[in-house]
């Protein structure tokens, strides 16, 4: 069995490039070697609020409006998490005060784990969506201010 010549460099670059990028892999090759560097979970996906008419929401029997700058929409189809894993604590409430980048959810889609960060830092209006909810691409899942 030949010896495999490992350019840790390379991997740490290109690892320093899947971070900068949000890419979830990449792979070079050149002749007969070639390096593939993976996240296999923790991927980054952005939540940006997308452009949406107001619609009233019911929840708890009242009507809550959705705005369209403070509501964090789902980026994928699949089933939300609120907590790390069954039986912890939620990510977020209403009311917690949040930083940018800090994990407010888990969409779970085709086996992966999916963070969900908060695209600004602020305060949680509302969770809209339950634990273990399926949740559709674009459906509002938090108000953040």
């Amino acid at each position: 069995m030949a010896k495999i010549n490992l350019d840790k460099t390379l991997i740490r670059d290109l690892n320093a490039l899947l971070e900068e990028t949000g890419l979830s892999e990449i792979e070079i090759s050149e002749g007969r070697q070639s390096v593939r560097v993976a996240r296999q979970s923790g991927s980054v996906i952005a939540a940006t609020p997308v452009a949406t008419t107001s619609v009233p929401l019911v929840t708890d029997e009242k009507e809550f409006p959705v705005s369209d700058i403070n509501t964090i929409p789902s980026p994928m189809v699949g089933t939300v998490y609120l907590s790390p894993k069954p039986g912890d604590p939620v990510f977020v409430s209403a009311g917690d005060q949040v930083n940018e980048g800090q994990t407010l959810m888990i969409i779970e889609a085709m086996k992966v784990m999916n963070p969900i960060p908060a695209p600004k830092a602020g305060t949680v209006k509302r969770v809209i969506v339950s634990d273990s909810q399926p949740v559709e691409f674009g459906e509002p899942l938090l108000i953040l201010e």
